[in-house]
């Protein structure tokens, strides 16, 4: 067994197909599929399910895979500590990125920076709904993750408070309130974006035994806010995440009582994070250490809203 089969292993997986795995890979198709024939040849076992060119983990491949991945993980970091010992020029850095506040605003922020100290180090960047980030952290899948505090699942370092708004469209009769309510939204329409802050706003509903009339689920912020801009819905939203170049046609209202959220990264293991990895980290906590000060960046305790 070598690490070149387990990496092809795990980019077939990922790739769900031998011919867009070899394109990643640049490598031949049949070398691709030699490879996992003399692995399973070894492990005794078949990893992969074959139809009609789709491919799919079997039972005992699903399993497999994440240790495949945390031991490609473990030699990545080997690489890079032997690397950061001749000043960190070689290496490989995967980040898993949620919603607009972490890939439009704190993500671009840090990465223009990151990748000038360290031209060397190639990052990878997936970006998907917060639970699915969360997901990849376990599959190895990513070295560090944006994720909605707390995760007590893993080490996390805080980075960001911001506040969740509610969003009227221009016309509707809660614009003449000061605040609103979560009862308040329970009037009428309700959008709920699945990127980003969807599970959040779910569990304040429902921790106050409150069920919105959700007529929209989005995969876009902005499709959300069509949504509100055309008066069909009302939405909760991050503070942060709404568009600073978007033309306003809404109403931002603060919930009463105020809900804060709290943003930050997280690695599986501190342990076990490559130095790329880390410099990531600690440049991202230094860059957002003003941003407020009801949380340390530097400090891995959670803060309870």
């Amino acid at each position: 067994m070598t690490l070149t089969q387990l990496e092809i292993f795990a980019v077939v997986a990922e790739r769900k197909g031998f011919t867009l795995a070899a394109a990643q890979l640049k490598i031949s198709q049949s070398g691709v599929s030699h490879a996992i024939r003399v692995l399973e040849q070894e492990l005794g076992v078949e990893l992969l399910h074959r139809h009609q060119g789709v491919v799919e983990l079997t039972d005992i491949g699903e399993g497999l895979l994440q240790k495949a991945q945390a031991i490609l993980g473990l030699a990545e970091t080997m690489r890079q500590e032997a690397a950061d010992a001749r000043g960190m020029k070689r290496g490989t850095l995967r980040i898993g990125s949620f919603g607009p506040t972490s890939s439009l605003w704190l993500l671009p922020t840090v990465l223009a920076d990151y990748r000038r100290l360290y031209p060397g180090i190639e990052v990878h960047i997936d970006e998907g709904p917060d639970r699915q980030v969360v997901q990849w952290l376990m599959d190895r899948r990513v070295d560090v993750g944006f994720v909605t505090l707390p995760e007590e699942q893993f080490d996390t370092y805080p980075i960001l408070e911001d506040q969740m708004v509610a969003l009227l469209p221009v016309d509707h009769p809660l614009v003449l309130q000061d605040t609103v309510t979560l009862k308040d939204l329970c009037v009428g329409p309700f959008a709920l974006t699945e990127a980003g802050s969807a599970e959040l706003v779910s569990r304040l509903f429902l921790s106050a035994r409150l069920q919105p009339n959700i007529r929209y689920r989005t995969s876009q912020l902005l499709s959300t806010l069509a949504a509100v801009e055309r008066g069909d819905a009302v939405t909760i939203v991050a503070e942060s995440s709404l568009p600073l170049t978007h033309e306003v046609h809404y109403v931002k209202k603060t919930l009463n009582p105020k809900v804060k959220r709290h943003v930050g990264l997280a690695v599986f293991d501190e342990r076990q994070s490559s130095p790329a990895a880390k410099a990531f980290i600690a440049l991202a906590t230094k860059k957002f250490r003003m941003v407020s000060s009801a949380i340390s960046p530097v400090s891995k305790e959670l803060v309870s809203e």
